[in-house]
């Protein structure tokens, strides 16, 4: 049931993904001499310094375009997006899980995303390149490794941030994406048993490593994936 409520979740981010990271004409490259007010740094004189303590694995053409649609979304022109701003994108706006997508770009208490934070989200779902996988090994771990993205998805059910989901966490994501369709006896019996079925330490909760054991056969590297352009 969990692997169900999982791809459930990958459709509809995938159904707002391309109005994230689609780009408008027009907009200017990041990559000119110019102060990026929402790149925490000044990109005229440390282009390359910034894009390697990003750690985002873009290449500087999908920078490029994915500053474009950032540019489009900051209605402000103030250099940073705020929930509103994401409201905006008719996607979103319709997608029973919007506020769920919304939020994972926010760092807790913040109110406003700016770039940097803007391309790091979106890196979790920057497809592995074959040429990442013989890196060392000993590294830091890329944003869209198969354990971040794991963490991504089990963060969009654990709504209280206390790293386990429980019945009640399970109950209201699997409302906001079936609303009314479902009684609340159906929905209680599919948490139910999707509890049962990765719960391992009897606690009536998914922990992350009993979140991750029960995806061990799923391919979350392709799942969780945005083919972004080049």
């Amino acid at each position: 049931m969990l692997l169900g409520r999982l791809r459930g979740l990958m459709f509809a981010w995938h159904t707002t993904r391309r109005k994230l990271s689609s780009s408008q004409p027009g907009a200017a490259s990041p990559f000119g001499s110019w102060r990026c007010e929402g790149c925490g740094g000044d990109l005229a004189w440390e282009p390359f310094l910034w894009l390697r303590e990003a750690k985002v694995g873009f290449s500087h053409s999908q920078i490029t375009r994915l500053y474009s649609r950032f540019t489009s979304l900051d209605k402000g022109e103030n250099g940073t997006l705020s929930r509103e701003d994401f409201q905006r994108i008719p996607e979103l706006a319709i997608n029973p899980l919007g506020d769920r997508i919304i939020n994972a770009f926010f760092p807790e208490g913040e109110d406003q995303v700016n770039f940097r934070g803007f391309m790091r989200t979106l890196a979790h779902f920057r497809p592995i390149e074959d040429n990442e996988k013989s890196k060392d090994q000993n590294g830091p771990e890329p944003l869209n490794s198969r354990s971040n993205k794991l963490h991504f998805a089990f963060r969009l059910y654990d709504l209280d941030k206390d790293d386990k989901i429980s019945r009640d966490e399970l109950l209201q994501v699997l409302r906001m994406m079936v609303g009314v369709n479902i009684s609340d006896e159906q929905l209680g019996s599919i948490a139910d048993r999707t509890i049962q079925e990765a719960d391992q330490d009897g606690d009536s909760a998914i922990s992350f490593a009993e979140f991750v054991k029960v995806l061990e056969k799923v391919d979350v590297e392709q799942k969780m994936s945005i083919r972004f352009l080049h």
